[in-house]
């Protein structure tokens, strides 16, 4: 891990770019994702979010700070280091107070946690990247045959995507939004929302990079009973979603999905409508607290 910090800083400088998800209008996704047509679909041109420049509706009482814990294992002392150096966290936290009205302080962090883990922290407000998790994404691309410095970029890209998963547990905490599902698909979904919706091909390869890891996830080790009684879906069924999720943002443009045998066609022809039905959910539940 102390191998190519750089990317360690590409990595938390894209955690910048999620204030497009709250306060920019949609746009029309400009990945280069190679697929047999680059025709827009009418999901892409539709537009599902609130234009800048909307009134929010809710007091300004708190922001998104950073706090620091220092790090207990040596080999993460180096990337630590890095990240502080670099300011990378303050440097997200003022890009989202510039866009986001909160009722009370968020903490973002990362540190070494001593498990493999990316969380949000309801009792005290925190969101929280594990080392570790970074350190096993890296090993589950690794350990599946992909070259080493390929892993290292699949890596950082799934580790964005459960950065966003997190921040989608923190609004939903802080702001009571009503969720009528299971919140962990819900989490998963606005990551991918603000991935596909607002951050171009970078946005794109962390929704794949992330249906990757579910994918080789779900074979390292057979279903339990602990897994079929978790909160979280089954490894399968996020990789399926993920895909459905890419494929329902533009189906023209990732007919492949398709078309190669990666997601069937049943759950494909739903996938325009789900992925519709995701954007304007979420951007309408964050019209309110929009700066």
């Amino acid at each position: 891990m102390h191998r190519n910090l750089t990317n360690l800083i590409i990595v938390f400088g894209l955690v910048f770019v999620i204030t497009a998800c709250v306060c920019k209008s949609d746009r029309e996704n400009e990945t280069q994702t190679p697929a047999p047509s680059e025709s827009p679909s009418p999901a892409a041109n539709k537009s599902t979010a609130p234009t800048t420049g909307s009134t929010a509706t809710k007091k300004d009482e708190g922001d998104f700070k950073v706090s620091y814990i220092d790090v207990t294992n040596a080999k993460y002392a180096e990337i630590d280091r890095q990240v502080k150096k670099a300011k990378l966290i303050e440097n997200a936290a003022e890009r989202l107070n510039r866009a986001l009205i909160l009722p009370y302080d968020i903490q973002l962090r990362t540190k070494d946690c001593g498990e493999t883990n990316a969380f949000y922290d309801s009792n005290d407000q925190t969101v929280t990247v594990c080392y570790e998790l970074m350190e096993h994404y890296y090993k589950v691309f690794r350990e599946s045959g992909t070259p080493e410095d390929k892993a290292y970029e699949k890596m950082f890209d799934a580790v964005r995507f459960v950065f966003l998963h997190e921040i989608g547990h923190a609004l939903i905490d802080v702001y009571e939004l009503p969720i009528t599902g299971n919140e962990e698909d819900a989490a998963d979904r606005c990551s991918a929302f603000i991935n596909l919706n607002e951050l171009g091909e970078e946005g794109v390869r962390a929704v794949f990079a992330a249906a990757d890891a579910f994918k080789i996830e779900s074979k390292r080790s057979g279903t339990s009973k602990r897994d079929l009684a978790d909160e979280h879906l089954l490894q399968e069924q996020r990789f399926y979603n993920s895909l459905c999720m890419i494929y329902g943002s533009n189906p023209s443009k990732y007919e492949n999905i398709v078309t190669d045998g990666y997601l069937p066609k049943a759950r494909a022809d739903r996938c325009q409508t789900e992925y519709q039905r995701t954007a304007t959910s979420w951007a309408n539940l964050l019209k309110p607290w929009r700066k």
